[in-house]
C-alpha cells in the first residue's frame, strides 16, 4: 500500500466489500468516507486484522530521481545543447527585501497580495534584460519554508542572497548561504534597503567577511556585492547585469536540448476546483507540449491538457528554463518531484495518488517507542497548496520535543469538510486552516460539537499558536535541591501530626517551608516538613552551618534523638516547547 489510500481503493487491492474496510475502520474508532484518505498505519492495522500482510509501496528516493535528471542531460550530445535562460533563485533573510526586489525586477505587485508581506509558497517568473530572458524562482524567505529554499536552489544556475544595509547578516542568511554552498552554484550578494538613512553598507560588507568569509570584490575578493534598494528600484538594472555576466562565465553549464522530449521538476502543485491538479514545473531539458503524456517514477500520470505561463496566459510550448503551469494530471505531484514526457506504466497509478509526507506524523510516531512523548496534541490540517503543507510540517516537527509532540492526525488541501470534523471528534483534535476556507454549514457543525478550527494565512502565526497549546499541556516538574542537614539534639513535643525538636546544623543551612527527609543510621524513616524555625524563641528564617535551632516538622512523629535531617527546597519548573 501507498502512504495514504482511500478505503474504496484499499477494498479493490485487498478484493473485499467496501462495507468490510468500513467496518474495521469503525471498530477501531475512525469513521471515513468511501474517498476519505486514511494513511498507512491505520491501513496496516485494519488489514492486519483482516488477515493481511501490508507493506509500505516503495517509491524511488529523490537521489534517483535527480539522477534521472543528470542522466538526461548527460545523453545529450554536445552539439544539440542551445544556450537557454539562467535560472536565478533568490534567497535572504526574513523582512530583508527579498520579495520587495523580486517585485521590482519584474514590476508587478507580490508584495501587496502576500499575507504578512511573505511569501506562502514557490512560484517563478521570467523577465528580460538586454534581450536575455531570465527566469526567477521565487522560493519563500521564512524560516519555516528551509525545506522550499533547498529546493528551489537544486534547480537554480545562480543565485542572489539578499542582505539588508540596514540589519546585516542574521541568522536565516547565515542559513541561506549554506544552502547556497551546499548547491554548489555561483551567487551574487544584493545589499538591499540603501535608502534607508540607517544603511550601512560597509558594515554590512564587513559582517559577511566576518561571518560568512564572503569577501566583497572592491575589497579584494571574488564576491560581487550589488547595493540596490527594491524600493527605490535603485540598482536594479545593474544587479541584472551582473546576473548576466555571471551567466557568461557559467556559459557551458547553462544549456540544454529543446529538441529533446520534456523533463523538468515541480515547484508547486494544488488542487484547483475546476481544473483538478494543477502544477507549475521548470522544464530543465527539452520542451514540454500540450499533448505530451506525462511520467512520474515510470508511472503515467496524465496528459498535458493545457499550459499556461506564468502570468496566467495559455501557451501552446514550453522551452528550457521556462516555467509553465500544467493542466491535466490525474494526480498531484509534489514539490521537488521530477516529471518527464511518457507514456509510463497504467494501472498502477492508484498506489501514487496518496504517497508523499502529507498526512504522516511530524512526531515521527513509529509504534512501540520507548522515547515518544508522554503527551500530544492531534492535528488536522488543511492547507492551499502542497508546499505550504510541507512547510508547515517541517516547522512542527521542530518544535517537538521530549515532553509533548504534535501527531499529524491528517494534512490535505483544500476547504474544510465533514470528514475533517469527523477526525477531530474522533481524536479530539484541532483543525487548522491555511488560506482556505469553512463552509457555513460546517461551522455551524464544528460550533454544535464544540469543535476547535484556527484560520491563518501567515505560517508563524499558525506554529505559535501551537506552541501556546504545547505550553498549556506540558506540566511543571517539581527539583529537590539539597541545602542542609540537621543532627536531632532533642524532641521537645510530639503531637499527632506534628514533633517540635532541636538540632544543630552541621551542614549548609535549614530554612522553614522546605522538604526533608528524616535518615537513621543511613536508612531513610520518613518525609514531611518545616513548617517554623526559632532560635531563641524567635522565628527566622535561616539557620547557618554550625547554628542551634528549634524546628517544627509535620510529618508522622518518629524522629528520635541522633537522627539526621536532610534539608530540601523545591523548585517548581514550568517547562517551555521548543523555540522556533
Amino acid at each position: 500500500m501507498p502512504n495514504y489510500i482511500t478505503p474504496k481503493d484499499f477494498a479493490r487491492l485487498a478484493n473485499l466489500p467496501i462495507k468490510t474496510i468500513l467496518a474495521e475502520l469503525m471498530k477501531n474508532g475512525i469513521i471515513a468516507s468511501l474517498n476519505e484518505k486514511i494513511d498507512f498505519e491505520t491501513a496496516w492495522l485494519v488489514g492486519s486484522e483482516l488477515g493481511f500482510k501490508v507493506k509500505l509501496a516503495t517509491a524511488e528516493s529523490p537521489e534517483e530521481e535527480e539522477n534521472k535528471l543528470k542522466t538526461a542531460l548527460d545523453n545529450e550530445k554536445t552539439e544539440n545543447l542551445l544556450a537557454r535562460p539562467p535560472v536565478i533563485v533568490v534567497m535572504g533573510h526574513v523582512d530583508h527585501g527579498k520579495t520587495k526586489l523580486l517585485d521590482a525586477i519584474r514590476r508587478t505587485h507580490v508584495v501587496e497580495g502576500e499575507a504578512g508581506g511573505i511569501t506562502q509558497h514557490i512560484g517563478a517568473y521570467q523577465v528580460e534584460r538586454k534581450y536575455q530572458a531570465i527566469t526567477f524562482i521565487d522560493t519563500p524567505g521564512h524560516e519555516a519554508f528551509t525545506a522550499m529554499r533547498s529546493r528551489g536552489a537544486k534547480i537554480a544556475d545562480i543565485a542572489i542572497l539578499v542582505v539588508a544595509a540596514d540589519d546585516g547578516v542574521k541568522p536565516q542568511t547565515v542559513e541561506a548561504f549554506r544552502i547556497i554552498k551546499a548547491a554548489k552554484i555561483p551567487f551574487v550578494v544584493a545589499i538591499n534597503k540603501i535608502d534607508k538613512p540607517e544603511a550601512n553598507i560597509d558594515k554590512t560588507k564587513q559582517e559577511l567577511s566576518s561571518q560568512l568569509s564572503i569577501i566583497p570584490e572592491d575589497w579584494g575578493g571574488k564576491t560581487v556585492c550589488a547595493p540596490v534598494s527594491a524600493l527605490k528600484t535603485t540598482g536594479i538594472s545593474e544587479l541584472l547585469d551582473l546576473v548576466l555576466l555571471v551567466a557568461e562565465t557559467e556559459a557551458e553549464n547553462i544549456k540544454a536540448n529543446p529538441a529533446s522530449a520534456a523533463i523538468g521538476t515541480i515547484i508547486e502543485s494544488h488542487i484547483d476546483r475546476g481544473a483538478g491538479a494543477v502544477a507549475t514545473i521548470l522544464v530543465q531539458n527539452g520542451t514540454l507540449k500540450c499533448g505530451d503524456a506525462l511520467m512520474f517514477n515510470n508511472m503515467n500520470i496524465g496528459k498535458v491538457r493545457g499550459l499556461n505561463n506564468y502570468l496566467g496566459k495559455k501557451i501552446d510550448f514550453a522551452g528550457p528554463a521556462t516555467p509553465a503551469q500544467i493542466i491535466g494530471l490525474k494526480t498531484m505531484p509534489q514539490v521537488g518531484d521530477i516529471l518527464q514526457v511518457g507514456k509510463g506504466e497504467k494501472g498502477n497509478l492508484k498506489k501514487y495518488k496518496n504517497r508523499g509526507s502529507m498526512g504522516q506524523a511530524a512526531s515521527g510516531e513509529n509504534g512501540d517507542n520507548k522515547d515518544q512523548p508522554a503527551k500530544k496534541i492531534n492535528l488536522i490540517i488543511k492547507s492551499d497548496v502542497l508546499g505550504t503543507a510541507e512547510a508547515i510540517e517541517e516547522s512542527l516537527e521542530k518544535i517537538n520535543s521530549k515532553e509533548i509532540s504534535v501527531k499529524i492526525i491528517h494534512n490535505g488541501l483544500g476547504n474544510i469538510s465533514d470528514g475533517d470534523l469527523k477526525r477531530a471528534e474522533a481524536t479530539n483534535g484541532i483543525i487548522l486552516g491555511f488560506n482556505v476556507k469553512i463552509p457555513p454549514v460546517i461551522e455551524e457543525f464544528a460550533r454544535e460539537k464544540n469543535i476547535d478550527i484556527r484560520l491563518y494565512s501567515i505560517i508563524y502565526d499558525l506554529i505559535n499558536d501551537i506552541k501556546k497549546e504545547m505550553d498549556k499541556i506540558i506540566e511543571p516538574t517539581i527539583e529537590r535541591n539539597l541545602i542542609g542537614s540537621i543532627k536531632v539534639l532533642a524532641i521537645f513535643r510530639t503531637d499527632k501530626e506534628e514533633q517540635i525538636i532541636g538540632g544543630k546544623v552541621f551542614e549548609g543551612r535549614a530554612e522553614p517551608s522546605t522538604s526533608v527527609e528524616v535518615m537513621r543510621n543511613d536508612e531513610f524513616i520518613v518525609d514531611g516538613k518545616i513548617t517554623r524555625l526559632q532560635a531563641g524563641k524567635q522565628d527566622i528564617n535561616i539557620a547557618e552551618k554550625g547554628e542551634e535551632c528549634g524546628l517544627q516538622i509535620t510529618a508522622k512523629p518518629m524522629v528520635k534523638e541522633g537522627d539526621i535531617i536532610k534539608i530540601f527546597k523545591e523548585e517548581r519548573i514550568i517547562k517551555k516547547s521548543k523555540p522556533l
